[in-house]
């Protein structure tokens, strides 16, 4: 299971208005059991793009990174951890 120790949102600029809805690009910094296959000496964060349409959100991406190197991890988060992780960022968006 992914724990969320702490995290960053930025609204994201459509420059060419082309897009629909809004996007918001999370950082998510996890603390992942040393047991588990994702753990990372270096740590790890997760970047997530949520669209938010009206009532509607989706995470457009969501990659995992280790964070001493910004290298993109293998892995996919399992069901419930991405249900968890749109939970949260739907909690946690910036007030408008």
């Amino acid at each position: 299971m992914l724990t969320i120790t702490s995290y960053s949102v930025e609204a994201l600029k459509d420059p060419f208005g082309i897009l629909t809805g809004k996007r918001y690009e999370f950082l998510l910094d996890l603390d992942i059991p040393e047991d588990d296959e994702l753990h990372s000496e270096n740590g790890v964060y997760a970047r997530v793009i949520l669209k938010v349409d009206g009532d509607q959100y989706t995470m457009v991406t969501n990659d995992l990174l280790e964070k001493e190197t910004n290298r993109l991890l293998d892995f996919d988060m399992e069901t419930d951890e991405e249900e968890a992780v749109l939970l949260f960022c739907k909690e946690h968006l910036p007030a408008e």
